[in-house]
């Protein structure tokens, strides 16, 4: 895996010394973990509300295809900044220790992985799990975070059918009936439900977060040869990002239109609703009132980190460091959501 980011890194040396060379434009290519819903509005606001022009940034989004998706994306240089599960960024770093990336900004700081099960189907409560099938997408990072969540509820694993699925089957098949629940992201999941007819009182969703684990959800990364050379960029783009946040918080509705300039097959009502559980649940929590949106509290990641070693066998042992910095962090009071 180094040999490979070591040749991907010589490539995009060039591309990237290209984008500081020609910074008389500023474009900042995106990587987004998912597909444009509504837990992406505020990058779309930061755009059409004039944020990232403010900033003198051009910022073109691009969609993924999950969390583990913007991480090497971001390492190898393809992107400069990316939007990434800082559980899987962990990870990667302990396979990868001198990739050059790391987070600059937390933004969802409760995090949504989820179990989402079917009251018809028996799964109502975290135990009710036992003598299930649970469908579980390998690359999904709620999935990724199984076994702490198990551990931590006394689940006995061997009474527990998994059924790995695809990204694009998996609510599918929890509406058919073919799996009893399913790990994804709370929003996501239950809303795809919802589109699929599945009535509204019989999903229930089991936060993890509720549930015994400690963990952070999805940050703002960065290629920090990219970072160390354009300090100011990428202060100015969390600084677009933040109030980007902020307007959707504000506004969800214009955050939905927003998403469906660029998705008009969307459903405008549906991602607005996405968007508002992600903004009361992972976004808006009693820390980021308290201390704005971007930053980590040390104490929890240490348990974190804990946590993340009941999923995965670290060979080095983690730090705090190696995996975010605050230093790219706007500090003008942008960050505050008050």
């Amino acid at each position: 895996m180094l040999k490979k980011l070591a040749l991907s890194l010589a490539v995009a040396a060039t591309l990237t010394s290209g984008a500081i060379a020609g910074s008389h434009s500023k474009k900042v290519p995106f990587a987004l973990d998912w597909k444009f819903e509504g837990p992406s509005a505020a990058y779309f606001a930061a755009i059409d509300n004039g944020h990232f022009a403010a900033e003198g940034l051009d910022v073109e989004v691009s969609a993924g295809k999950g969390s583990l998706d913007a991480i090497p994306k971001v390492a190898t240089g393809a992107f400069p900044i990316g939007f990434a599960d800082i559980n899987s960024l962990v990870k990667f770093l302990d396979q990868n220790p001198t990739a050059p990336v790391k987070a600059v900004m937390m933004v969802y700081d409760k995090p949504p992985f989820a179990v989402v099960g079917r009251a018809s189907q028996g799964v109502s409560t975290v135990k009710d799990l036992e003598g299930k099938t649970l469908g579980a997408p390998p690359p999904d990072g709620a999935w990724a975070q199984f076994p702490a969540f198990a551990k931590a509820n006394g689940l006995d694993m061997s009474k527990i059918k998994v059924e790995p699925v695809g990204f694009p089957t998996r609510e599918p098949m929890l509406a058919e009936g073919n799996v009893d629940a399913i790990t994804g992201f709370s929003f996501s999941s239950y809303l795809n439900l919802v589109r699929l007819g599945v009535p509204e009182d019989d999903i229930k969703v089991i936060l993890m977060a509720d549930n015994g684990l400690s963990l952070y959800g999805n940050a703002i990364i960065v290629n920090t040869e990219f970072a160390a050379a354009n300090k100011e960029l990428v202060t100015g783009f969390l600084r677009a990002v933040a109030k980007g946040w902020k307007d959707v918080i504000a506004d969800p509705k214009m955050g939905a239109e927003a998403i469906a300039k660029r998705n008009p097959a969307m459903d405008v009502a549906l991602e607005q609703r996405r968007l508002q559980l992600a903004i009361d649940a992972n976004v808006v929590t009693d820390y980021t009132m308290a201390n704005g949106m971007g930053k980590i509290d040390p104490a929890r990641m240490e348990k974190a980190m804990v946590q993340i070693g009941e999923n995965y066998e670290f060979k080095n042992q983690p730090s705090l460091d190696a995996i975010y910095t605050d230093e790219y962090l706007p500090t003008d009071g942008s960050l505050m959501l008050k």
